[in-house]
């Protein structure tokens, strides 16, 4: 329900984007549940993919800041740095986007 709240309402205090990544992440999952995740984000503007992306994404990945089996993780974080994007919102803080042990290494992508 925290979720929920969060992301309607949201949209009046921030400018909200996603990616593709998003939107295929959004789509997984038991139907209902995807369906209601892709209700709420439907409207959002979408963040394109590019070759800087591709590159730093690949560079995350070699300098192992994110693991290679964890592409979707690769990209989520140069999507937002190429686009100026100043928050990145994320529930992986444990695991890699947001992981403070991986913190400097991403930084340096």
């Amino acid at each position: 329900m925290t979720t929920r709240g969060w992301w309607c309402g949201a949209d009046g205090k921030f400018k909200l984007y996603i990616s593709q990544l998003v939107l295929d992440e959004c789509g997984d999952g038991a139907p209902t549940a995807a369906a209601d995740r892709l209700k709420i984000i439907e409207d959002i503007e979408m963040l394109a993919i590019s070759a800087d992306v591709d590159s730093l994404a690949e560079s995350l990945m070699q300098r192992r800041a994110v693991p290679a089996t964890e592409p979707r993780d690769a990209f989520h974080i140069p999507i937002a740095a190429v686009h100026g994007v100043q928050y990145l919102l994320t529930w992986n803080f444990i695991k890699h986007i947001a992981n403070a042990a991986l913190r400097g290494q991403i930084e340096q992508g």
